[in-house]
């Protein structure tokens, strides 16, 4: 799962930003393309109280964006994921120790306890853990979440992942 933010300072409610996630089988952790997609979606950081997809963000940055991404990633664990272990992997070591309670946080405090409590239910079904991933360095699923994430953020249509490369923005 990645998340990401158009314009990362003087951010506010209106600040594009989205987050998305990309559900793989089999991979190995290190990135060189092993695994099978499975599924991937994406979505905007909801920053409106009024709408049904708000979950406490009040801006959009980066850190609303990736801590939404956990977020979509442990609800869709609750709801598709069957029973089997899960890793969430992440480039973001703010939201995944804020995810798993190992952090405790000092802003974003109604979204982080919104993921914490995803965190929670989705322990209870299943053994669960985080793992981060470098950034921009080549990471397959970490470069396809982050083209996801940043088309949806602009507002564009992602790359099929068959014509899709790692590391195309």
């Amino acid at each position: 799962m990645d998340g990401s933010c158009l314009g990362n300072q003087n951010v506010d409610e209106n600040t594009p930003a989205a987050w998305s996630v990309v559900v793989v089988t089999g991979d190995t952790g290190l990135g060189r393309g092993s695994g099978e997609l499975h599924e991937e979606f994406a979505g905007i950081v909801e920053t409106d109280e009024g709408n049904d997809d708000f979950i406490g963000a009040t801006v959009g940055s980066n850190n609303t964006a990736e801590l939404s991404g956990f977020a979509a990633a442990l609800r869709w664990l609750l709801v598709e994921g069957g029973g089997d272990s899960a890793v969430v992997r992440a480039d973001s070591q703010y939201a995944g120790n804020l995810a798993c309670g190992a952090w405790k946080a000092k802003a974003n405090r109604e979204l982080v306890a919104h993921v914490q409590a995803l965190w929670d239910a989705v322990s209870e079904l299943r053994t669960l853990t985080w793992e981060h991933v470098k950034a921009h360095r080549g990471h397959r699923w970490n470069e396809r979440a982050d083209h996801l994430a940043l088309r949806k953020a602009q507002g564009e249509i992602p790359i099929p992942l068959s014509f899709w490369k790692p590391g195309q923005r």
